[in-house]
């Protein structure tokens, strides 16, 4: 992929003759167009993922902060933007439920404790090792689970727990929504929003003027307003009184397995998301290159003092850093005054989002759903690879019937098994050397995994009526134990002459 030009002047034009006229240099003048735009992005994005992991709005906004103000400060990365993400909604929807909102504080520090020594132990290189295929069916899988469950709060109604019921109730939520005119009036709202979410990047004045996810929302929630439609709104309490810091009991929480396992899966998926959106965002423009590691530990810096905080996990969110990019920023400035404008708005204007219908946030995140499925890029997969298409859809398939962690952890080892079993190839090459005798070769990779394959064609050698002279293993590249023992009982057994027998010791 080509680095991704900076927008041009004009695209921008208000903000830029706004940010002109206060003096300031050109880089910084950028910075601060681009820091806007990704504000903007930001507030209807951050109150959606907090209304659907189950959380006050507020937590949202705060972990956004925290992104901005301080792990946009810390090096790393210059252009990526970090906040809450769609990625871990279904998975702290999962952990609220089960252990509350007020354990949320010390699920997320101790995440951010594990990402800062995972990146201490220079472990961030690793995150580029795991196969694609596992990525794409993991955020594949996360937006399976997210539409699913968002449709529900297209309607003003309740989601089931679990993937598979939240599918399986998509039936019977249709039918009462059909016969509910209140929840009728929800899924206008909603799909509206899609609906404009999908259309406004084609009107390219409006896209100038504004994001699509603001816009999609404003128009919305004016709707709403002037028509005083019946349908659910946002619940704001004010931004301190959302905070809850965890206290000395739940810390004692930390020696549960459950809880244990919960941080993990934190961890390793807010890790994995942030690393491959800092490589996806290298791809976009030509600057500097991220350091994993570093990276790691100011993803887990920032986690820290959410969990201090009580908010919502964070990680790299691709939409706003794609919007941060596209807006021409240059530095890590254009995050660090997003973070700003976000504290300013929580702190000044919290009454705003009172407005805001749960439909139209429900309807931007079935959007942002929507387009972490893989779509044609399936198909062009199958076609040219489908063993890597069988671990995306496996991967995916996993997450629905399990949760994220687990449906990651299995995709991992069926990528590790097929890697296996293609570096397993090998063969029988044979040539007559008269009288019924015949000298066979094996070629490439013995391995368990081939092992019955292997004996098969040798025991085929034998029950043709000829002898097998001799074997030659100097084709051999690798030999397990597995087959080592095997090739020497089955020679033992029809007295056959090893050539190259140097290859049986591994």
């Amino acid at each position: 992929m080509k680095p991704m030009k900076p927008m041009k002047r004009k695209v921008l034009g208000p903000v830029l003759t706004s940010a002109s006229r206060l003096g300031l240099p050109a880089g910084l003048r950028a910075d601060f167009s681009a820091s806007l735009v990704v504000f903007l992005i930001a507030v209807p994005l951050s109150t959606g993922i907090a209304v659907a992991s189950g959380v006050p709005v507020e937590l949202g906004l705060i972990t956004g902060i925290v992104g901005g103000l301080l792990t946009g400060l810390l090096p790393g990365s210059s252009l990526q933007v970090s906040g809450p993400a769609a990625g871990l909604t279904a998975l702290v929807y999962e952990a609220v439920r089960e252990y509350g909102v007020g354990a949320l504080g010390i699920l997320v520090l101790a995440t951010g404790v594990v990402q800062v020594a995972m990146g201490l132990l220079r472990m961030g290189r690793w995150f580029r090792a795991v196969s694609a295929a596992v990525v794409q069916g993991m955020l594949a899988g996360i937006g399976v689970v997210l539409i699913s469950g968002q449709l529900y709060r297209l309607a003003d109604a309740n989601a089931p727990s679990g993937g598979l019921e939240k599918l399986g109730g998509l039936a019977l939520l249709l039918t009462e929504t059909l016969e509910s005119p209140s929840a009728l009036v929800a899924l206008a709202v909603g799909s509206g929003t899609v609906a404009v979410l999908a259309l406004w990047p084609r009107w390219r004045r409006g896209a100038r003027a504004l994001p699509a996810p603001l816009a999609a929302v404003a128009l919305a929630t004016a709707a709403v307003t002037a028509l005083d439609l019946p349908v659910d709104r946002v619940r704001v309490n004010g931004l301190l009184a959302a905070v809850e810091p965890p206290d000395g009991s739940d810390f004692f929480r930390l020696g549960e397995m459950g809880v244990l396992g919960t941080v993990l899966a934190f961890a390793l998926i807010a890790s994995a998301e942030a690393l491959f959106g800092a490589a996806a965002v290298d791809r976009m423009h030509p600057g500097r290159r991220t350091d994993y590691d570093r990276e790691l530990i100011a993803q887990g810096a920032g986690n820290t003092v959410c969990g201090m905080l009580g908010a919502l996990p964070m990680t790299t969110v691709v939409v706003r850093s794609s919007a941060n990019v596209r807006a021409g920023a240059r530095t890590k400035a254009s995050r660090v005054l997003h973070g700003l404008w976000l504290l300013v708005f929580a702190t000044l204007l919290p009454w705003a989002l009172e407005a805001i219908p749960v439909a139209a946030l429900a309807g931007v995140l079935v959007h942002s759903g929507w387009k972490l499925l893989p779509g044609r890029e399936l198909g062009r997969l199958w076609q040219d690879h489908r063993g890597e298409a069988a671990v995306l859809l496996a991967t995916t398939t996993a997450i629905v019937v399990t949760n994220l962690f687990e449906g990651v952890v299995i995709g991992l080892a069926l990528a590790t098994f097929k890697v296996a079993w293609e570096m397993s190839q090998v063969r029988v090459e044979t040539v007559r050397a008269g009288d019924g005798f015949v000298r066979a070769r094996v070629i490439g990779n013995a391995t368990f995994l081939r092992l019955p394959k292997l004996l098969d064609e040798l025991e085929s050698l034998t029950r043709s009526g000829r002898d097998v002279v001799e074997l030659d293993l100097r084709g051999l590249r690798y030999m397990d134990r597995a087959c080592r023992q095997a090739l020497d009982d089955w020679a033992g057994r029809h007295t056959v002459l090893f050539e190259g027998g140097g290859m049986m010791a591994v």
